[in-house]
């Protein structure tokens, strides 16, 4: 399964321009509000630097596509509508939509950092809006629905603890559906003292604390700065970046992106997703005005920014907030390949700390069943089945059976 990420934010954010420029899927965008009606999925990528470069060798994947030298992998993006106050409480559809974004593996929050909509979501005055306040209304709503959560099933629990049901499994059976694990459970209680304290003896206090750090630990979040080019967003961009000291902020122009996007699948431009600059291939069938455009883009956002930020928010999301690596799994070590003799064929992403073993069952739980070691491609060594992986790990697994044939 691919991994998910949602796209979470007000409405007029640019939430669907991201989806749209990330996965070409074509939602609708609008300036009324709440155009999204509906959850909508389509698959993006995430991009790293392909391993066949190292080795000089050319490759067949598979699973991902191979261009220039990067790898996309393919990955969900989920955009939800935009989200509105008391969402939680099943306000404009928000129970359901706080429940699809809850089931990401990670979230990114859409903000429109130019100050141009208002508390509501409706357009507004350039710069009289307040992206710090809407990052934290929206964030309210994510608390409280895990608030939710732990207080609907307040008598769940207490009946789970009392049939001797260990207090961590049964706080964190509620959760289970959203992604949690016991783990993170376990931290948020420590990290905010109730470890000890008795579930029947939580307070509202305590609930709301326990789930604002279990919401943050289980859900990890990046700020997307949307509309980084509108006059006076720099402002507001440093402002975001002091104010969320423990998040990451990406500035962004997801208009841009989508217009290199578009240029490039009609053949105007050579462009790869997230790249610092492009080439224009066929100058003469381009009008002033897509012209004017292109250059704004490399003079305001690809000068100023580097990257349009869109591409570079998922990889930073996918490799950096999720922690995972790139490992390619081979039977052949001597030429790289599946036993059909494609060379690299699948990349698979895991998590930082998988083993050896960890990637057998991702590959197929039968191969665990013998399972003697792993071999090292680029080194040549053996590999016990505790080892953790690490990103660009060119792994071939050596079983009881296959070491027979």
């Amino acid at each position: 399964m691919p991994i998910k990420i949602g796209l979470l934010g007000k409405t007029n954010t640019g939430k669907t321009t991201f989806f749209n420029a990330a996965t070409l899927a074509g939602g609708e965008v609008s300036t009324y509000p709440f155009t999204t009606k509906k959850p909508e999925r389509a698959l993006g990528n995430a991009i790293t630097p392909c391993v066949h470069t190292e080795f000089n060798i050319k490759d067949n994947p598979q699973n991902s596509k191979c261009t220039d030298g990067w790898r996309f992998i393919p990955i969900e993006l989920i955009d939800l509508p935009g989200l509105i106050k008391d969402a939680w409480a099943g306000k404009g559809l928000g129970n359901q939509f706080l429940s699809v974004a809850t089931q990401s593996d990670a979230i990114l929050h859409v903000v429109d950092v130019s100050g141009s909509i208002d508390a509501a979501g409706r357009i507004a005055e350039v710069g009289s809006g307040d992206p710090i306040a809407d990052v934290s209304d929206i964030e309210e709503e994510l608390i409280m629905w895990y608030l939710k959560l732990l207080e609907g099933n307040r008598d769940k629990i207490s009946k789970l603890i009392q049939s001797e049901t260990e207090p961590l499994i049964a706080i964190t059976d509620v959760f289970r559906g959203i992604g949690v694990k016991e783990a993170h459970v376990k931290e948020a209680l420590k990290t905010t003292g109730l470890e000890d304290k008795h579930f029947e003896n939580f307070d509202m206090h305590d609930s709301k604390k326990f789930a604002a750090y279990l919401r943050k630990i289980s859900k990890p979040t990046l700020i997307v700065a949307n509309k980084i080019d509108v006059p006076g967003a720099e402002k507001n961009f440093d402002r975001l970046r002091e104010k969320y000291v423990d998040t990451i902020v990406i500035p962004a122009s997801t208009d841009s992106e989508l217009s290199l996007r578009k240029a490039e699948k009609k053949g105007l431009i050579k462009y790869v997703p997230g790249s610092e600059q492009f080439d224009i291939l066929h100058k003469e069938q381009l009008t002033k005005k897509q012209l004017e455009a292109l250059d704004f883009i490399t003079q305001g956002i690809l000068g100023e920014y580097m990257r349009t930020g869109v591409q570079f928010a998922i990889n930073v999301t996918v490799f950096k907030l999720l922690k995972m690596n790139s490992i390619y799994p081979v039977a052949n070590p001597e030429n790289f390949s599946d036993k059909k003799g494609r060379v690299l064929p699948d990349l698979l992403l895991l998590k930082d700390g998988a083993t050896v073993e960890d990637l057998a069952k991702e590959i197929h739980t039968d191969l665990t069943k013998g399972l003697l070691y792993a071999k090292d491609v680029r080194y040549g060594v053996r590999l016990p089945v505790n080892y953790q992986l690490r990103d660009r790990d060119i792994v071939s697994l050596v079983s009881a059976k296959t070491k027979k044939s």
